[in-house]
């Protein structure tokens, strides 16, 4: 073994480049079952971002399904997700550039199903029986106004049958047949709440016409959320709930169908009560944390301290764990014998899985990436928990430098580099992260945050952040990087926040309310509150409403919380990137912060790629944004690259 060499810490030369980073890769979603087929959705840059349907028989074949130039991508509520669905073979799917419904038969081209239209479909579920999609549909035939959400089912053999089933809620989603084909049920909810503040689960019986009778509310409410209802084989409806304060699961029997009630039994009933979530934030439809492979077995994936986990659960004895490498588990499906699921961990990158149950033998059926790195330069994170304000404490994954060729000189404490995802309500990853290894590999620390009003940590932990965006994140963020540099994993003189959207608003807050960090990174950041809550799409047009207060009765909370009003307290280096096209973050505030820096002769650089919007998609961008933030600090915090990388301009920082 060749003895490491000793070199200052980003200073380490790594094999983990840019171009690597933006070679060939593959998103891969949406797993179905279909007989003994298993289906999923491949996103592809190589063919533009087209999305795909690929089937894998068998005889472990694997076919692409939706030839070009079929893009498998729906826009209700903008992100999408739900895009298709399966039975006998025959797949109905979202086309992108039409937004229309088209039907796939085994071996023939793809057919229109539904009408030309300003209609977007998402979330379907088939009805064998009477011949019928029920669906999710979009209505943007209304001009200024936002689009209408409803369920409607369409006629299977005549696409012009479209009939409204269910209406007058602002927002729908998971329709779920029953076996037997009498029963829908379904998810709703209202402005101002999004999906993991509280929503409701109604069901109703299917007459014979195929319209629905008398619906039910069965659980939910403005303050409880409701996720992934589900019908057992034998027809027993199953939910996640987070009405314990964690997502957990539960089942319902209405009393008609119940023999043998005890006195005083509830209709719904706990399955496995544990401080664990079993739910997920639904940013998009069609997720699935749990799945039927029998009348009394459920296979299912929760997540504690940030790390998802594979289990069994007979609904009668309780949960058996499922040992797997993978640290990161979602989109789970199972059939009799066998469950899919797309997985990754911190040495794995993203691949869909099927494991055989009673063997437990798991078969990688598609990678995400080819690319094999030696573990020897792979930092494997670690889950933290640290103080922060008010006696509480927050979440993270603590990334430590690696790279098997270098050690540091004695003494020397790394450069930091926290990271404040994006969401905010959502959660940071453990699985492999190129974006991440590309740091540590070179010799610096890295803190991707969990902060308060991320998911993944119960109810109340998410709910730190109503009323207190830009300043629970922003303390997180702040404590975390103070706790490493305390326990000595960082220097406390080097270190930077980095983050995009808004991530990039908790970044830009840090730099311009706190002190503790030396540098910046902002991508498309967020800095004016105001034109956000103006300018967004139905699904997020409220979502301020709990993050930050009502809109305009409290724009005085989104002036005050807006760094683009307090430019002059600015006091740290700071690096912008910015899509010249970006209608979320238009490129004039970014330009505004770089003049403040510039003018209080701070050192500041910006970056504005010609024809991108919110989020970089082009190869050579996100190349240039990955080395050009690297080179940036790199000057700040006076350390020498080990390879050269494409400089940026720097105003107020002379050429050393």
């Amino acid at each position: 073994m060749t003895q490491a060499q000793v070199a200052p810490y980003g200073s380490w030369k790594s094999p983990i480049t840019s171009d690597l980073i933006v070679s060939e890769t593959i998103g891969v979603g949406q797993i179905a079952f279909d007989g003994e087929d298993i289906y999923w959705i491949e996103g592809r840059p190589a063919e533009a971002g087209r999305t795909v349907i690929v089937r894998r028989t068998p005889e472990e074949k694997t076919i692409d399904v939706t030839p070009p130039p079929f893009n498998v991508r729906t826009r209700v509520n903008e992100y999408g997700g739900g895009a298709f669905c399966v039975a006998d073979g025959t797949i109905y799917f979202s086309n992108f550039a039409d937004q229309r419904l088209y039907r796939q038969t085994p071996g023939a081209e793809p057919q229109p199903l539904t009408p030309e239209g300003s209609f977007c479909y998402a979330d379907g579920v088939i009805d064998r029986k009477q011949r019928r999609l029920y669906v999710v549909r979009e209505d943007h035939t209304t001009g200024d106004r936002e689009p209408i959400n409803t369920l409607v089912s369409i006629n299977l053999e005549d696409g012009d049958d479209i009939r409204v089933l269910v209406s007058g809620n602002d927002f729908y989603s998971s329709p779920r047949l029953s076996p037997d084909g009498s029963q829908l049920a379904w998810l709703t909810w209202n402005h101002p709440n999004l999906p993991w503040d509280g929503t409701e689960l109604w069901v109703a019986q299917i007459k014979a016409d195929g319209s629905l009778g008398e619906s039910q509310r069965v659980a939910g409410g403005v303050d409880e959320s409701i996720f992934q209802p589900e019908w057992s084989p034998d027809g027993i409806l199953h939910f996640v709930s987070d009405r314990s304060g964690w997502w957990n699961l539960y089942r319902w029997q209405s009393r008609s169908s119940l023999t043998s009630l005890k006195k005083g039994e509830k209709e719904v009933k706990p399955l496995c009560e544990m401080e664990a979530e079993f739910g997920l934030p639904q940013w998009v439809f069609g997720m699935s944390t749990y799945a039927f492979e029998s009348e009394e077995r459920i296979i299912c994936t929760y997540t504690q301290r940030g790390i998802w986990h594979l289990a069994s659960l007979d609904t009668e004895t309780g949960l058996e764990q499922i040992e797997t490498d993978y640290t990161e588990i979602s989109s789970l499906k199972a059939s009799a014998g066998r469950v899919g699921f797309i997985a990754g961990s911190p040495t794995k990158f993203s691949s869909i899985i099927q494991m055989d149950l009673a063997t437990r033998q798991i078969e990688v059926l598609q990678r995400s990436s080819k690319l094999e790195i030696d573990a020897g330069y792979l930092s494997v994170p670690q889950p933290i928990e640290f103080p922060t304000e008010n006696g509480l404490t927050a979440h993270a994954f603590f990334y430590p430098p690696q790279n098997r060729d270098y050690t540091a000189p004695d003494g020397e404490l790394p450069p930091l580099v926290v990271k404040s995802h994006g969401g905010p309500t959502a959660a940071t990853s453990s699985q492999l992260n190129l974006r991440i290894q590309y740091w540590t590999s070179r010799g610096f620390a890295y803190l991707d945050v969990n902060y308060g009003g991320s998911t993944g940590y119960g109810r109340a932990y998410h709910q730190r952040l109503d009323g207190l965006w830009g300043i629970v994140d922003v303390d997180d963020c702040v404590n975390g990087a103070r706790y490493l540099a305390q326990q000595g994993l960082a220097d406390g003189n080097r270190m930077a926040i980095a983050g995009g959207s808004a991530g990039g608003y908790t970044t830009l807050c840090a730099l311009t309310f706190r002190d503790i960090f030396k540098a910046g990174a902002s991508y498309y950041g967020v800095s004016d509150l105001e034109a956000l809550v103006r300018d967004t799409h139905k699904f997020e047009s409220r979502y301020l409403d709990r993050l930050i207060g009502p809109y305009p009765e409290r724009q005085d909370i989104y002036q005050e919380r807006s760094p683009i009003y307090f430019t002059e307290n600015l006091s740290c280096p700071v690096i912008f990137f910015q899509g010249l096209e970006d209608k979320v973050v238009p490129p004039n505030q970014a330009e505004m912060m770089v003049e403040a820096l510039r003018a209080k002769g701070l050192p500041v650089a910006y970056v504005p790629f010609e024809g991108e919007q919110h989020g970089f998609r082009r190869s050579e961008n996100i190349k240039r944004a990955i080395d050009g933030e690297f080179y940036f600090y790199s000057r700040v915090f006076q350390f020498e690259l080990a390879d050269p990388v494409e400089p940026v301009a720097i105003a107020n920082l002379p050429e050393s």
